[in-house]
């Protein structure tokens, strides 16, 4: 009864708002579809099904559908499943025009799971199509098969941009939700698996742009994130996951398919398995919180896999959860030792920050909390593929606090050439660079260097007014690779902010 009532509301609603003539603007989607299937609806079909077949080709990893039809204005109304060549696979009725599924998770009302080739069947269901009325419809098919996905590749028929603005946006990389081990207090007061949607909904009130949630080694939070998606459309929900072996923890951001995790040595060889096949599907690897000690407190924990410098492209340089226990961003328990290793031997590395969050009810103003520390990114736009896209770019700083006025920008400049965050910039031997150091909300901290991995206490500045730009020449001398970064520091010392490096190289004669 109740879903009568609601299909007779909408209808009441459609009734009181459309005006005679005005046709539904489709969206469009953004890739070319592999299949387009096409006809009409007539009379004939008034509460009638109408079964559309297709063939799915083998090796196809993730179907997409989007579906349009014309005579709305004549209230037709076309609702729709889909049945593959076994079983039942879902249905939206008149509630959505698009859907996807793929082996791990799909689109709410319709089943994840194997994709198998063969005589597909949209259903096409006629609620009502009045006398004289022809309902032309069209279903947009796109296949993914192994490989980059188009939601990593900004592709996706899908998903669009939250905001499609360049600019700084703030997030967290690291939490836990009940598909894993992360918990919260039931009603009864007792400890209990934590729903993904309060993860969501703590991100929401910490006012982030984007939030990851990693569970680890599984892809089963992936489906909640795509429902509670549309509910959230100011921050973006990212799928990921912790790739956890007994030899180093990583998180990896991208692909949706299964990674293998099972790693029963740590050699190089080993390593190749999930971390090439991260890269090859267009994801970002990130290694979390290497310095921790790997034991009873914490298997597996420490970084000891033998990985060439391109199996990751990221280090958790602060973790909230050793945030928490230590009450130091710094020291040998968080991630700046293998950080500052990997930069020195020319390794293009970027720093980020996870919260590491296992309890999304930890009260906000404590380490640990959902947002601290904050990762702040400047995307191309708010999407999964700007995500990568600015990751990858490394104009990337670590907000400690989550504080959503400060910011930390570096620019490097040596005649015309410059270079910001995560970019290098060619200079000859007896160049000098000038720094330029932006810095917004931090009035009466410090801002300090850090050249190839040591403190410069004598090109520190204390910091004058809510924005300020503070510069100095940097002589890079003649070292083949350098690297040049800065952190801030409050007045009692405490480090509040970590900014990622700009690279110097030589520059050909």
């Amino acid at each position: 009864m109740r879903h009568l009532i609601a299909r007779l509301a909408a209808i009441l609603a459609a009734l009181s708002v459309a005006s005679p003539g005005a046709a539904q603007e489709p969206m469009k989607a953004p890739t070319a579809p592999d299949l387009v299937l096409s006809g009409d609806l007539t009379r004939a079909d008034h509460e009638a099904y109408r079964e559309v077949p297709f063939d799915l080709p083998g090796g196809v990893t993730r179907l997409s559908v989007v579906f349009t039809y014309s005579g709305k204005t004549e209230r037709s109304v076309i609702d729709l499943g889909l049945f593959d060549p076994q079983r039942f696979r879902g249905w939206s009725g008149g509630a959505r025009d698009r859907f996807t599924l793929s082996a791990e998770e799909a689109t709410p009302g319709y089943l994840p799971g194997p994709l198998p080739a063969g005589s597909w069947r949209l259903i096409l269901g006629a609620p009502n199509i009045r006398p004289g009325v022809v309902a032309r419809y069209e279903a947009l098919l796109f296949f993914e098969r192994d490989g980059v996905s188009a939601e990593v590749s900004g592709s996706s028929p899908l998903t669009g941009a939250l905001n499609p603005k360049a600019g700084w946006y703030r997030g967290d990389l690291h939490t836990h939700s009940g598909a894993s081990d992360g918990t919260c207090r039931s009603q009864s007061g007792g400890r209990a698996p934590c729903p993904v949607y309060r993860t969501v909904e703590a991100a929401a009130e910490r006012g982030l742009d984007f939030i990851a949630v990693t569970d680890h080694n599984t892809t089963s939070h992936f489906a909640a994130l795509r429902e509670l998606q549309p509910a959230f459309d100011q921050l973006l929900l990212v799928p990921g996951r912790e790739i956890t072996t007994f030899f180093g923890h990583a998180n990896v951001f991208g692909p949706t398919g299964f990674l293998d995790f099972r790693m029963a040595e740590a050699g190089a060889q080993a390593s190749r398995s999930w971390l090439a096949a991260a890269r090859a599907s267009g994801g970002l690897v990130s290694v979390n919180h290497p310095g921790l000690p790997s034991g009873e407190f914490c298997m597996g924990c420490g970084w000891r896999i033998e990985a060439d410098e391109e199996a990751f492209q990221m280090v958790e340089v602060v973790n909230g959860a050793t945030l928490a226990q230590t009450r130091s961003a710094e020291g040998p328990l968080q991630g700046f030792t293998l950080w500052r290793e990997r930069l020195n031997a020319g390794a293009r590395v970027i720093g980020i920050g996870g919260s590491d969050n296992h309890d999304p009810l930890r009260p906000l103003d404590q380490p640990g909390a959902i947002g601290s520390p904050t990762t702040v990114v400047h995307m191309p736009e708010l999407s999964i593929a700007g995500l990568l896209a600015g990751l990858r770019a490394g104009r990337v700083f670590i907000d400690m606090d989550g504080r959503p006025d400060r910011l930390l920008d570096l620019r490097a400049q040596t005649g015309a050439r410059q270079a910001v965050m995560g970019q290098t910039l060619a200079v000859s031997a007896d160049e000098a660079v000038q720094i330029t150091v932006s810095l917004q909300g931090l009035d009466g901290a410090r801002m300090e260097p850090v050249i190839d991995g040591a403190s410069d206490p004598g090109l520190s500045q204390i910091i004058s007014g809510d924005r300020a730009e503070l510069g100095f020449e940097w002589a890079a001398g003649a070292v083949p690779r350098r690297w040049l970064r800065v952190d801030v520091r409050d007045p009692s010392g405490r480090l509040i902010l970590v900014g990622n490096p700009i690279f110097l190289t030589p520059r050909a004669p």
